[in-house]
């Protein structure tokens, strides 16, 4: 009987942790894809069933050079969020690349932000913290 509730509480925990797993990676997709929007990525949609063939057959979530005409694109397969693919020249990659940069350092500003305003807070004057 112990066996199996602690077999049924590990298979719960697993499930969680798989499910927040794909909560993070959903979200950084959208994250990603509004950055490569913003350089200049073009989105096209997998909607036939030989483009969605291509598409999951595509690294997933990972800018990756390809050889077009003889021009360097690059593509940003997403088969499970948006189900498309995004595809830009140099000039659209190194904006990404900028914007990325720019979108890193705002993130790490603002949480330097919130670690200064935690450190000077007075909690004493709150009393103890379990009441």
């Amino acid at each position: 009987m112990r066996k199996t509730l602690s077999l049924g509480g590990l298979a719960t925990l697993l499930v969680i942790l798989v499910a927040g797993c794909a909560t993070i990676r959903r979200d950084e997709a959208k994250s990603t894809e509004s950055v490569l929007a913003a350089a200049g990525f073009r989105m096209k949609p997998a909607d036939t069933p030989e483009r969605l063939a291509n598409l999951q057959a595509m690294r997933p979530r990972k800018i990756v050079p390809r050889t077009k005409d003889g021009q360097v694109v690059y593509t940003y397969a997403d088969p499970t969020n948006c189900r498309c693919l995004y595809v830009g020249d140099e000039a659209a990659y190194q904006r990404f690349q900028q914007l990325s940069i720019q979108q890193k350092l705002a993130q790490e500003n603002v949480m330097a932000a919130q670690m200064n305003e935690e450190a000077a807070m007075n909690w004493g004057m709150w009393g103890p913290f379990w009441w």
